[in-house]
Formats: C-alpha cells, sequence, structure tokens
C-alpha cells in the first residue's frame, strides 16, 4: 500500500500546534490570493507610470482607485505605500537649485499684484517660469505659463538658450491656447527675459496685467517653480540622453499627459484640463504630512 508521506505529515503538525488541515490549506490560500493581489496592484502600478513615470504615491493611490475596483480589490494609502517601499518603487524627490533669472538689469520691474489674492477662476492668473534640462553637450531651457487657478500648462518653449524669444514663443501660444475674455494678470520673477520691451509690449498689446516678485523671495513664485519640478521630476527630464530635438518631442508627451491625465490634489483631483472647464472654487484636498514617507508629501 503506497502511503501520502507529505499528506501524513501535514496532519500530524496540525494536529501537533491544535489545527486542523482544512485551516492549513485555507492560510495557504488565503497567502496565495494575497500575492496574486499585490501581483495586480503592482501591474496597475507599472501601467500608470508608464505615464507618469514618477507621480507620487498619494495621486498614485487615487488613480488606481477605479480599475483595482474592476478586480474588485480595495486598498488604502498606508497599505500602497507599505508595499512599493517593499518593492524598492517610492519616488524619491531630488533636491537641486539653479539660477535661470537675472534680475540685475536696467529694464522696468513691476510690482506684486497677486500677494494674498484668491484665485478663483481660469484665466485669472498666469505664472510663468523658465527651467533648465541638461542634454549630451548642451543646455535646453523650457519656458513655461501655467494658469494659476487649474494648474494647466497652456504655453511652453524649449530652446537652447536664455534669450527673450523662448518666453516670447511660450506667451504667444497661451494667447493662443486662451478659452475665456476676461482680465488677466501676468505674474513672473523679475527676470530680463520678462522685463524685455518685446514681452511687456506683448502682455499689454492684450490688455493682460504685469506683475512680478518683488523681494527674490522664491515663494512669491511658488507655483510656477512648483509646476517646473513637476515636469521635470515625475517625467524624468532633469537630464536627456536624446538630441534637441527627440527631447523637445519627449517634453510635448509629457505636458500632453500633464494635462490631460495627472490629477491634482489642490483642485479637487481633477486634471488640469478638467479644472480649466471649472466656473467655482476647486476643494483642496492636499495636507502637511509628516509621517515616514516625508519624501513624497508635497501636493500640487
Amino acid at each position: 500500500m503506497k502511503h501520502d508521506y507529505s499528506r501524513l505529515g501535514i496532519g500530524v503538525l496540525c494536529r501537533l500546534f491544535g489545527k486542523t488541515r482544512h485551516a492549513y490549506y485555507d492560510a495557504l490560500w488565503r497567502k496565495e490570493n494575497s500575492l496574486v493581489r499585490e501581483d495586480i496592484i503592482l501591474q496597475q502600478v507599472i501601467a500608470v507610470r508608464n505615464d507618469l513615470p514618477r507621480i507620487g504615491t498619494r495621486k498614485l493611490h487615487y488613480l488606481l482607485q477605479s480599475s483595482l475596483e474592476s478586480h474588485k480589490i480595495k486598498i488604502g494609502r498606508d497599505y500602497l505605500f507599505d508595499l512599493l517601499s517593499e518593492h524598492k518603487l517610492l519616488v524619491r524627490q531630488r533636491k537641486r537649485k539653479a539660477v535661470t533669472t537675472n534680475s540685475r538689469h536696467w529694464m522696468r520691474k513691476y510690482s506684486n499684484l497677486i500677494r494674498d489674492m484668491s484665485v478663483i477662476r481660469p484665466e485669472q492668473v498666469w505664472v510663468s517660469d523658465i527651467t533648465y534640462i541638461r542634454l549630451i553637450n548642451q543646455w535646453g531651457y523650457l519656458s513655461l505659463i501655467t494658469d494659476a487657478y487649474s494648474r494647466k500648462i497652456i504655453g511652453y518653449c524649449f530652446r537652447n538658450d536664455l534669450m527673450a524669444e523662448g518666453c516670447i514663443e511660450a506667451l504667444e501660444m497661451a494667447l493662443k491656447n486662451r478659452m475665456y475674455h476676461e482680465p488677466i494678470i501676468h505674474h513672473s520673477d523679475r527676470g530680463s527675459q520678462y522685463c524685455s520691451h518685446q514681452y511687456v509690449n506683448l502682455l499689454h498689446k492684450n490688455a493682460i496685467g504685469i506683475s512680478m516678485t518683488e523681494n527674490g523671495d522664491p515663494y512669491e513664485n511658488a507655483l510656477a517653480e512648483r509646476v517646473n519640478g513637476i515636469i521635470k521630476t515625475e517625467f524624468n527630464l532633469h537630464g536627456s540622453q536624446l538630441g534637441f530635438e527627440q527631447t523637445y518631442n519627449q517634453i510635448k508627451k509629457s505636458i500632453k499627459v500633464y494635462n490631460e491625465i495627472r490629477p491634482h490634489s489642490s483642485c479637487d483631483y481633477l486634471t488640469p484640463n478638467q479644472a480649466h472647464l471649472q466656473s467655482e472654487n476647486l476643494k483642496k484636498r492636499w495636507k502637511n504630512y509628516n509621517k515616514k514617507f516625508s519624501h513624497e508629501k508635497t501636493a500640487v
């Protein structure tokens, strides 16, 4: 007679620990089910990060909800943090600071018109800034114009110099993309590009108010700098091993994904395109977190 010693051994162990064989196999099933569940979650994470490679865990948790519901899976934010930490998938923010602003020039500088202003509608305030991207043998400079209400990037230009023409091209794109015809205030730092006659004249021609930072405090243009950081950090654009034209195509694709897919916790988790169509105060859903995952605590 042939004996199944593996089953016999399991039965002995179960009796030894006061458990039934059914309880043993039930525990195995739960463990296997948990592994399958984790694999589904990680597959969905990878799918989202194909488009948003460095999106933070809180926004990732929000984006995963609908896809995981189709698998009848519900997860909490802390569980997702722990799972990504275990698999080394948490995003760690780079700390860097570079100067692209020259405010020591003779051209006229304007006052800060948006200090303490409540932004309550799209195209009420546009914020502008320039950031740099390291290429193989040169630098590229990205000029962005962002709507302060919706966080939508409405104008951009990528050039290999810091001349005012790049900012002007971004502004011309923003004007073409304008959807409303109410008064706008344009806010920037005091860089020579934004104070140039061509740039100022284009703003005046379109009846746009001019506002600038006053004290060299980066927080006076924090939103514009934050959007710069999102584009570079979450879309892996701090540096590029591609040529200039290929990098420009990558930037265009990244801005399209940013506007159409990435939710903003400061805009009630709407995408910039969705928020730009709203006409009421948007609920801010971000908080200041002081937890073990503080490297992902900044929310926009």
